[in-house]
């Protein structure tokens, strides 16, 4: 039998709320007897995510319920639970759990929502959303991870989440437009094409900067531009693609690095 999990409709999301309010949050959940991950998972959220402030009851749920170890190679299913980035093929990394959460929790997900994810990689963060928003599309520049990662989201039985490679600078223009906008890798500069396909209204998470010197940008769309900026010091594979030429050929023209707003 398939390991699936069941998404929460809107209205166990709302029960979620109620349930987080009375304490359910802190107290974390209890183990299933035929899940042996479950325990580990529960110590994550408790150490790792609520001890650090995240506070969303419908993120530290989440957390709970999607098994990570299913995203990591199996010779590091050992690490799964613990606050670390992990090696998943291609020069690509599985972001840390706490990370993942804050990057989750500034979104500010709703059940209704229909959110684009730029960066798929293993497909937890996916996964996350997945048990949250009404529907995720999520893009892979590295087809040998868009295809596991697929696989894995398949076998877990998410009916809400379209995955597919291709470069995600370029967004999803027939699903579009978005509720909300996540992006999973480093560009230096916001892609144009993410901020035509986010509503009026919607929200952008992104890191922005150099290989090694990145920050976590929100941005809210308001009267057609964005405005925000930037929330704490993050690390993230970089964007390739298109949005890697791009800063090349600037950095070929002796440009500097543009300011992250809106282009």
């Amino acid at each position: 039998m398939r390991d699936r999990l069941t998404r929460p409709s809107p209205l166990a999301a709302v029960a979620l709320l109620v349930a987080a309010a009375l304490g359910a949050a802190q107290a974390g959940g209890e183990s299933k007897p035929d899940d042996p991950f479950a325990t580990a998972r529960d110590r994550m959220v408790r150490r790792h995510l609520a001890e650090r402030g995240i506070e969303d009851p419908a993120v530290l749920e989440a957390f709970r319920t999607v098994p990570r170890h299913k995203f990591v190679p199996e010779s590091y299913q050992r690490l799964s639970y613990e606050d670390e980035s992990i090696p998943i093929g291609e020069g690509q990394t599985i972001t840390t759990p706490y990370e993942v959460a804050f990057m989750t929790e500034v979104l500010e997900p709703k059940p209704t929502d229909r959110v684009y994810e730029v960066g798929t990689g293993s497909g937890f963060q996916a996964a996350i959303l997945g048990q949250i928003v009404d529907e995720v599309y999520s893009i892979e520049i590295h087809e040998p991870l868009a295809k596991r990662a697929a696989e894995v989201i398949k076998e877990l039985g998410y009916e809400n989440i379209h995955s597919r490679p291709g470069d995600g600078y370029l967004g999803w223009p027939e699903a579009a437009p978005f509720d909300k906008i996540i992006v999973t890798c480093a560009p230096e500069a916001i892609p144009p094409p993410l901020v035509e396909q986010l509503k009026e209204g919607g929200r952008l998470v992104i890191p922005i900067g150099s290989r090694f010197d990145q920050k976590v940008y929100v941005f809210d769309k308001k009267g057609g531009k964005l405005e925000g900026g930037a929330v704490r010091p993050t690390l993230f594979v970089p964007m390739t693609g298109k949005a890697q030429r791009e800063a090349a050929e600037r950095r070929a023209r002796g440009e500097d690095e543009p300011e992250p707003r809106d282009p």
